[in-house]
């Protein structure tokens, strides 16, 4: 059986147990002792109903995975005197009829009100928008709109599972944009994956958004996708794949390097993962100041001359490398001040990890699992950042996209350009005051509401700096 000690119990593995114990006393007692010896962590205890000797609980555990909660359930089953009636899932009942609604800002009480929302009176303002398309910006949802664009073929860590599957990721991106960035965003889930098709189909709709949101696009075709998106349309395009993670990898970065006293150009940088985050976070890297960065993919570190490289691999090849190693990731690592892992488990040694500079600073990414288990290189990493949320330092995409696209809607953006997102890096990094960096606080939390709003205030001076904005911000109450 796998040692609780290497177990991480969460939310998204949280079941309700409801359970009939024996109204005896250390009944419950006995349940708890058992769900805590199977590693599980208990939660809301609740009393449904009392009976004659009996009494009915609701008990809410947290496990790490399905095989755990099964083993749990398992475990209180063998106890005498305690019989489980039911076991819930939290995550599928949350989801249960969707995460989204459509609420009007508009009351319709009277017949007044009709005629002014919809006919006769809306005619007066569709006129209006035909003879000034501008002004659709001022008159419609558009001003405050974000479509999230998926094919389904790069879901979470699933993989190509199809636009129906990956519409609970959508909806979950779509709550939230509103929630930190008060965004209304609205999932699009295309059944086509061809580029041409996904193309036509996102210029074809643009009309009604003021930005587009690509999400869980698989590499290459992600890169071909955006680049002639963002050639064609003239509101913000934004693959959050790649640009959120690079910029919440830089952030981090940066307070890292604060902490361990070294500079951002003296430092040797090495990436595993040359897909969309990759690739997006080693160019975010060498843009911030990084001459020293080194990519790998699973069969070792990218360099000119290796053979079998796609177009987007080689291109990645020559921009980064400038030792022209060779060799295995774990051989790219000796010596190395920063590790970023956006792979998968394994991908490097504990070992390699060693033999790294001092002060090492590692973000192993992958999720659930890392690329190398934060507790194997204790004592190695002076800085440790995983894309988990039950460990210190969690670098989370959530930390950028609501932020960079209301700067993005507040100055009627064009574009998003590659100073607002280092703009966006370097707020981010700022909402950490100097005196509270500390190995396990290099990145806010995803809850901090001061991260969105000093997010969208450093994307939109960065856009009116830049040339790309339509007007000047305005605060949201006079929108």
């Amino acid at each position: 059986m796998e040692s609780t000690e290497t177990l991480h119990p969460s939310a998204s593995y949280s079941s309700t147990l409801r359970v009939r114990l024996e109204d005896t006393p250390g009944s419950f007692a006995r349940l708890a002792s058992a769900i805590a010896a199977a590693g599980g962590s208990l939660g809301a205890i609740d009393l449904v109903r009392a009976e004659q000797h009996t009494k009915v609980r609701d008990v809410t555990v947290l496990a790490a995975d399905e095989d755990h909660v099964a083993r749990i359930v398992e475990a209180v089953r063998q106890l005498d005197g305690i019989e489980v009636e039911h076991v819930s899932d939290r995550t599928f009942l949350l989801h249960l009829g969707g995460k989204l609604e459509i609420a009007a800002k508009t009351p319709l009480k009277t017949r007044d009100d009709l005629s002014m929302a919809y006919t006769p009176g809306v005619a007066r303002v569709c006129r209006a928008i035909a003879d000034d398309p501008d002004k659709v910006w001022n008159l419609t949802i558009k001003q405050n709109a974000v479509a999230v664009v998926t094919d389904g073929t790069a879901v979470l860590g699933l993989g190509d599972i199809g636009p129906e599957a990956a519409l609970p990721v959508m909806e979950g991106k779509a709550i939230l944009f509103k929630e930190f960035g008060g965004v209304d965003a609205w999932p699009v889930c295309l059944a086509t994956t061809d580029p041409d098709e996904i193309v036509r189909t996102v210029i074809a709709i643009a009309p009604v958004y003021g930005g587009i949101n690509l999400e869980d696009i698989s590499a290459p075709r992600c890169f071909e996708i955006e680049a002639r998106l963002r050639k064609e349309l003239d509101i913000p395009v934004f693959h959050d794949d790649q640009h959120g993670t690079a910029i919440v990898v830089l952030a981090a970065l940066l307070n890292a390097l604060r902490v361990v006293g070294k500079r951002l150009e003296d430092v040797r940088a090495v990436v595993t993962g040359a897909g969309a985050a990759g690739a997006a976070t080693a160019r975010m890297l060498l843009a911030a100041g990084i001459g020293d960065v080194v990519c790998c993919d699973r069969h070792g570190i990218l360099h000119p001359g290796r053979g079998g490289l796609d177009v987007s691999k080689a291109l990645l090849a020559e921009e980064t490398n400038p030792r022209g190693l060779s060799g295995s990731a774990d051989e790219a690592l000796a010596g190395a001040d920063v590790y970023i892992g956006l792979s998968g488990p394994g991908a490097v040694s504990v070992e390699a990890v060693r033999s790294m500079a001092g002060d090492a600073i590692v973000f192993a990414m992958a999720n659930p699992t890392p690329e190398v288990s934060p507790e194997a290189i204790e004592g190695f990493a002076a800085v440790v950042g995983t894309g988990r949320s039950d460990y210190p330092n969690q670098i989370n995409n959530v930390l950028a996209f609501p932020g960079i696209f209301r700067g993005a809607l507040d100055v009627r953006a064009t574009a998003i350009t590659r100073e607002m997102e280092l703009a966006a890096a370097h707020a981010l990094a700022a909402v950490v005051e100097p005196e509270h960096l500390e190995p396990d606080y290099v990145i806010p939390s995803v809850f901090d509401r001061r991260v969105a709003p000093a997010v969208a205030d450093a994307v939109a001076n960065a856009a009116e700096a830049g040339g790309v904005a339509r007007r000047r911000a305005v605060p949201a109450s006079v929108l």
